[in-house]
């Protein structure tokens, strides 16, 4: 590297002295992670059994974790590089975790690759998780080599995606992953655990470890997932949404969205596929039809992690969706077309169970995008709240399962978080449908005051059948257990132990939900597949 320390790399390469262009991927978990030897063969990562997928994972003896499959790559004429980063794995010195050291060291890399001799000068990084959230740094560089990246689910703002989302304190994952990730480097990294703690607002601790997504310099292939709402999704979707809009020449952009599992979708057959197109198309210049393709990749789902439809669309969220506002009515727990004429306040304790409004939906109609949920909030014997936002879906009086995070596979249809105290929006991020917070102060609620708190809930696209309920539940702690048998564990989120909330609704203050739908369309077909000639 440019200071001197040493990084190592695999390397796979086609037989024969033929340049030719070049997967990366880098992370701080260690490049030789393989599948290991068991008695029956191979054994997947023990991730893998922790949180377990839907349908199989298949990869070769090669392919580290969360990492580009050699295998796959390499007889389509790639050469594939997979670097541990400063201080993990084999790598010399301290890793420095979301910090410009690893863009610098990613920089550096990408030149060394691009100037092989069996390199066409052409890099693409690809890769999952850490593999994808440590792209978007140094593609805002642009560095001469790097052709194009495929982010596939990863956050993009460590403090809105990662660490407090909402402004509530995430303290599952983020401490099981933190404390992992420094047992498994050569030297330990600084303890980021305490870091993410201490800084309790978007500081400029958490800005400079947030990348310029805006400046973005190469096409991205995006993967954003409707199954990763509590660490992926909403960073992932904000790439899309923001990539390169600095740039006086923004780059194109592709998002390819699911709700499957994780590395079953990734690893699958027809997504390996379609990623093997665009770098076809990006790093060796195939006239392919890519650059044709709508840039938008729609997967619908019932239920479950298979969907039922998907389609190719111009833009997210689609263009044809019909914005509807749905009014919270406290007198019958419904969800209607108008606010509701008589004033109520509805409180519920922050240990309670909480309060739910149902919409029955009046015809067969796709719900699509994120939705945002504006309530008018009071606080009873407490200056602030925390408020967990979940949405389900109820066909014949059950509430329908779909894919979530960490393997959870009885998530609901999606989620938000918010403490009501963060209540300053950025106005140039936020939209109707999209509220963004700054995150940079709290404000405390005065006795007696209610206030509006505006509450972004994650992307998802559901189909719904005439008669069948949406159900919009509010609390104030997780909605879903943290059991590591029958819960969403390692979830977890600090929430106020005292206090009740107070929801107000009617004509005075007309809390309401915001999302976009239209009527059923696609069929279950893959749009950006490569057809045969």
């Amino acid at each position: 590297m440019r200071d001197g320390t040493v990084l190592r790399v695999n390397v796979f390469r086609p037989r024969g002295d033929e340049p030719v262009p070049v997967i990366m991927s880098a992370h701080p978990y260690g490049k030789d992670a393989v599948p290991g030897r068991s008695r029956s063969g191979r054994a997947l990562n023990p991730q893998y059994r922790i949180m377990p997928q839907p349908d199989r994972v298949g990869i070769s003896a090669w392919t580290g974790w969360e990492a580009p499959d050699p295998a796959f790559w390499v007889p389509r004429g790639y050469a594939v590089v997979n670097a541990d980063a400063r201080g993990g794995g084999t790598s010399e010195g301290q890793a420095h975790l979301f910090e410009a050291q690893e863009a610098d060291d990613y920089e550096d890399l990408i030149a060394w690759a691009g100037t092989q001799p069996w390199s066409t000068g052409k890099v693409g990084l690809d890769g999952v998780s850490y593999l994808a959230l440590s792209q978007y740094a140094v593609a805002a560089r642009a560095p001469e080599q790097l052709a194009a990246i495929c982010p596939w689910e990863g956050f993009s703002d460590l403090y809105r995606d990662f660490a407090w989302p909402g402004g509530i304190r995430e303290n599952g994952f983020a401490v099981l992953w933190s404390t992992l990730t420094a047992r498994a480097a050569r030297v330990a990294p600084p303890p980021l655990r305490r870091e993410l703690a201490r800084h309790t607002t978007r500081d400029q601790w958490y800005r400079d470890r947030t990348p310029d997504i805006d400046r973005i310099g190469v096409p991205v292939l995006v993967c954003g997932s409707f199954s990763d709402h509590n660490l992926h999704t909403r960073g992932s979707f904000e790439v899309f949404r923001r990539a390169g809009q600095a740039r006086p020449e923004r780059p194109r952009r592709w998002l390819y969205t699911h709700r499957g599992g994780k590395w079953a979708t990734y690893y699958s057959t027809d997504a390996a596929s379609i990623r093997a197109r665009f770098f076809d198309h990006t790093l060796r210049d195939l006239d392919n039809g890519w650059d044709a393709l709508p840039p938008v990749r729609l997967a619908v789902y019932e239920s479950g992690p298979t969907p039922v439809a998907v389609t190719a669309e111009s833009e997210w969220p689609p263009a044809d969706l019909r914005m509807r506002r749905l009014f919270l009515d406290g007198m019958d727990g419904c969800l209607g077309d108008g606010p509701s004429r008589v004033t109520v306040q509805t409180g519920f304790a922050m240990n309670g169970p909480g309060l739910e409004w149902t919409w029955r939906i009046p015809e067969a109609l796709d719900v699509i995008g994120p939705m945002s949920l504006r309530l008018h909030v009071s606080a009873r014997a407490a200056d602030d709240l925390t408020l967990f936002v979940g949405v389900r879906k109820i066909a014949e009086g059950a509430v329908v399962p779909f894919e979530g995070s960490y393997g959870f596979d009885r998530a609901w249809m999606s989620y938000g978080w918010q403490r009501a105290g963060f209540r300053d929006l950025d106005p140039e991020l936020t939209t109707d449908l999209h509220p963004v917070h700054t995150f940079e102060r709290r404000v405390p609620i005065r006795p007696g005051e209610v206030i509006p708190v505006d509450i972004e809930l994650r992307e998802h696209a559901t189909r719904f059948r005439a008669g069948e309920e949406l159900r919009l539940v509010v609390r104030g702690r997780w909605v879903h257990s943290r059991n590591p048998v029958t819960g969403s564990f390692p979830a977890g989120y600090v929430r106020r132990r005292g206090g009740t909330a107070i929801i107000h609704t009617g004509p005075e203050h007309p809390s309401s939900l915001l999302l976009g739908h239209r009527h059923p369309t696609g069929s279950p077909g893959e749009p950006w597949l490569e057809k045969a000639p």
